[in-house]
């Protein structure tokens, strides 16, 4: 992210509005463990200093992969691009309707070539492993309700009215209300991201211009955590729902709060004393393993970076991890990548 930093230190209104929004699309891959190519960074560079609209920077990318195709199912930097890209675009527009055929073209806007399923209501059941949640999975609504919950959802929020509410009250609100968007699950794939562009778009629409969009480009992977805690409960085990950390983190986003946002903090096998967490040396383990899992080319610099962590205790963690057998280095630690031994 350090790659638009020089934009908004320049003060130039044009350019570091630019630079937010791409800093945003961009963090926001990390959701699901993407990382954009660099051929992105420079053409969004491109767009920021006025040389090419967003429309060419689109282009520009589809011609890129029309000549570079991916060459594995697993290499999904196309996507990352893409999707950044048409963030970009998306944030970049003064429109927005809050309603449900809107919140489905944002996700065909984002995801049109990418999956064949972009701006469609699933039609099948799903369960997605969370490492917050230790593997296990949120309930998502089933496949049979999904269009007339989600029309309830809207319809309810419609009619609500944030008048008289405190501020601590209207962040609860909104925390409740994405948290239950979210859980619908409407899509196969790419919910998160499509829910975090909504979210945006509608606290614009409520009258919050100036939200500190870098918790996305920061913190979105925070984000999906914390509406994970918000949907998952089981009672036997004293795990309860909690939209304490999504209250947390829209804290920071519209209050300018400074609640530590630390994704450990998170996990169910944290230990919870007087409402803090502590985390175990397992749980913070798992995390940077997670990390490798999902990025095999991931540095510990980065690893650091995104747990806001030092880069000696990454270093300690990631060699647990080898002595452990649960990962191997191949090649050398520039050009190398990791291997996950199962």
């Amino acid at each position: 992210m350090e790659n638009f930093d020089e934009y908004l230190r320049q003060g130039e209104p044009n350019k570091a509005e630019k630079a937010k929004v791409w800093k945003t699309a961009i963090g926001l891959q990390q959701v699901d463990g993407l990382k954009p190519s660099e051929y992105l960074i420079e053409t969004a560079k491109q767009n920021i200093e006025g040389d090419i609209t967003i429309d060419e920077v689109k282009k520009r990318i589809e011609s890129y992969y029309l000549q570079h195709p991916t060459k594995t199912d697993e290499d999904r930097t196309e996507e990352a691009d893409k999707v950044s890209a048409r963030i970009a675009e998306i944030l970049s527009e003064q429109t927005f309707t809050f309603s449900l055929a809107d919140y489905l073209t944002i996700h065909r806007r984002l995801f049109t070539g990418i999956y064949n399923f972009a701006g469609k209501i699933r039609d099948y059941n799903i369960t997605k492993k969370e490492w917050v949640l230790n593997g296990e999975t949120v309930l998502y609504a089933s496949a049979d309700s999904l269009r007339a919950t989600l029309e309830y959802d809207f319809e309810q929020e419609r009619k609500f009215s944030y008048k008289g509410l405190s501020e601590q009250e209207i962040i609860e609100h909104i925390a409740h209300f994405i948290s239950n968007l979210w859980q619908i699950h409407i899509f196969g794939e790419g919910n998160t991201r499509t829910t975090a562009i909504f979210l945006i778009k509608y606290l614009r629409k409520l009258g919050f211009k100036n939200v500190n969009n870098d918790l996305y480009a920061n913190y979105s992977w925070y984000f999906r955590n914390a509406l994970v805690r918000a949907n998952y409960e089981d009672l036997s085990r004293g795990i309860y729902r909690t939209e304490k950390f999504l209250i947390r983190f829209l804290s920071n986003l519209l209050l300018k709060g400074n609640f530590s946002l630390k994704n450990r903090e998170m996990h169910i096998l944290a230990d919870t004393v007087n409402d803090t967490v502590k985390p175990q040396n397992d749980t913070v383990n798992d995390t940077v393993f997670s990390f490798i899992e999902q990025d095999n080319k991931i540095t510990a610099k980065e690893i650091g970076e995104r747990l806001k962590m030092s880069l000696s205790t990454v270093r300690r963690k990631i060699k647990e991890l080898r002595d452990n057998g649960k990962i191997e280095r191949i090649g050398s630690d520039k050009t190398g990548y990791w291997k996950i031994i199962e």
